[in-house]
């Protein structure tokens, strides 16, 4: 797992912003089995209460997350 994929993914679903499995993996530039295996892992590893909701056609946070990634400095 690339944390800095983690990160992106955690912004956007805090903000409702993924968009479907396949407008996700566009935005971040990997295959769409590949963001089920990152949401997966947030889910099962990190506890993140990810859902998808389909009249919004995007993932969000079912209840607090506080992940924390301040002071972390990640090059693209």
């Amino acid at each position: 797992m690339d944390i800095r994929v983690i990160i992106k993914i955690h912004a956007m679903v805090a903000t409702e912003r993924t968009g479907t499995p396949a407008e996700l993996s566009r935005k971040l530039a990997i295959s769409v089995r590949t963001v089920y295996n990152y949401l997966n892992f947030m889910k099962t590893e990190m506890n993140a209460p990810i859902v998808y909701c389909n009249s919004k056609c995007s993932y969000y946070y079912d209840g607090e997350c506080g992940f924390c990634f301040e002071g972390l400095k990640i090059k693209d």
